[in-house]
């Protein structure tokens, strides 16, 4: 009997067996390891008197590639001296007060706005904050003193997580990217099957809204793999574990991901054709249903375990619409075939070029 601790377990296991889980825990333990690293190197070794700003500048470095981690850190120096130098300016020119604490923050986020600093803008606030609250002793002029100290520190925190990053098993993301890929596969094959088997039910038990809902949180986690993607790209400029592990098929995978978009369109129009076909009480031809309705169950198979052998499926679908041509069906129903087989062949194709265009999961 399967207890609740054995589902914990096999739960806990699967959440540790992802790729993407375990690039997560990888660049969180680097992180943690770059601030100890820097500051330990800024208070301990250089005795330096705003140690602090060592180890946060690290935390704000390590990201999920080597390239961003290069170019985030060059970002991150620029604000986090330039917070400085706001601070020393305002503090030299008001003093330490309430006053001068606002009027500094408020040239620090007007600054934040400039497109050179990015995504790092709002560090300059953040440093600007830190530094005046804590980095001055109001009976002392030690503005010019501290300054060194500051950037010296500054530079250590971004030093330090570069080369932790780049030395510590720096992340592909390469199996993040194909993971989440193959989940849509799946997804999209057991919506498409599910899709066939309550066509084969009543009327009243399809639930075509459901399905409608169901294409769009597989567009979102086609948005997912987008980015994944283009991390997984991203994160083989300057890494080198490249050299070992060159991920020559991640180069199909923005194709793979354009035609399961069509697919994933596709889908949602089978959905609201049956949608609209019920609301207008048409009544389907039982040979049609029958014959469609294991097409599209075969279809959402080969979706979820993509096969490149598809001329058998091919050749169904236009036997399907070519003895149609042959039929007395009402006007109603012409249009709506149509579609229908026009839809299933847009996803019998995408099968294709996705079965084509890399390797077939492992």
């Amino acid at each position: 009997m399967v207890t609740d601790h054995d589902t914990v377990r096999a739960r806990t296991g699967a959440w540790l067996r992802s790729p993407s889980n375990q690039v997560d825990l990888l660049q969180t333990a680097k992180a943690a390891v770059a601030a100890m690293a820097a500051w330990g190197l800024a208070e301990m070794v250089l005795g330096l008197e705003q140690a602090f700003l060592a180890p946060w500048v690290a935390l704000l470095t390590v990201h999920a590639t080597v390239y961003r981690t290069f170019w985030r850190g060059t970002q991150t120096v620029l604000a986090v001296g330039t917070g400085i130098l706001v601070s020393l300016v305002v503090v030299q020119a008001f003093g330490t007060t309430v006053l001068s604490f606002g009027l500094a923050l408020v040239v620090a986020l007007v600054l934040a706005r400039a497109p050179v600093y990015r995504d790092e803008g709002v560090t300059i606030a953040t440093t600007t904050l830190f530094v005046t609250t804590v980095g001055y002793d109001a009976s002392t002029d030690q503005t010019i003193e501290l300054l060194p100290d500051r950037l010296l520190a500054t530079a250590i925190g971004v030093l330090v997580a570069l080369v932790v990053n780049v030395s510590v098993w720096p992340p592909l993301n390469d199996r993040s990217a194909q993971q989440q890929i193959d989940a849509v596969d799946r997804r999209l094959g057991a919506l498409l099957g599910d899709i066939a088997t309550q066509l084969r039910s009543p009327s009243e038990a399809q639930q075509e809204q459901d399905w409608v809902e169901r294409t769009r949180e597989i567009s979102a986690d086609v948005d997912h793999a987008w980015s994944l993607v283009r991390t997984a790209r991203e994160s083989g400029s300057w890494n080198p574990r490249r050299r070992r592990h060159p991920g020559k098929e991640l180069e199909s995978y923005p194709q793979v991901l354009v035609r399961l978009e069509e697919g994933v369109s596709s889908t949602r129009s089978i959905a609201r054709l049956v949608r609209e076909s019920d609301r207008d009480a048409q009544t389907w031809d039982e040979a049609f249903r029958d014959r469609y309705t294991d097409l599209l169950a075969e279809a959402g198979r080969r979706v979820a375990q993509p096969e490149p052998e598809l001329a058998a499926l091919r050749d169904d679908l236009r036997d399907l619409a070519d003895d149609l041509s042959t039929e007395d069906l009402s006007g109603k129903l012409w249009p709506l075939y149509g579609a229908l087989i026009a839809n299933l062949q847009m996803i019998v194709d995408v099968v294709d070029d996705v079965a084509t265009a890399r390797p077939v999961r492992t």
